[in-house]
């Protein structure tokens, strides 16, 4: 895997990080969680600054905010209980569609 992948996946688990802390934070009033979103959230872009030396930004943003969509709508799920309804599954589901369509067809993925 290229490394521009890696830092980009790195960037979307930060990103993840940061949002299930942001719940955990109640709106800011939580000092630990709060730290985690600020640092999350700094350590995400730094990520994805490092793969915009090599992707365009439309499909870095593309993917990292799909990907990002789905594991929050998982972690949601798992740890605080948010259900989801069927057509919102759907709609995520073509979000992970588009995402393997731009890995796995598109040549735009390098400047």
């Amino acid at each position: 895997m290229p490394i521009h992948y890696i830092y980009l996946l790195v960037a979307v688990i930060a990103e993840t990080i940061g949002t299930t802390a942001l719940q955990a934070s109640q709106q800011f009033s939580r000092l630990l969680p709060s730290l985690i979103v600020l640092f999350a959230y700094g350590f995400s872009f730094y990520m994805m600054g490092l793969t915009l030396k090599v992707m365009p930004v439309g499909l870095v943003y593309a993917i990292w905010s799909g990907l990002g969509i789905v594991t929050i709508a998982a972690i949601g799920y798992a740890v605080f209980g948010q259900r989801l309804d069927l057509p919102a599954i759907f709609g995520m589901s073509l979000i992970l569609i588009g995402i393997l369509i731009i890995h796995l067809y598109s040549d735009s993925s390098h400047h």
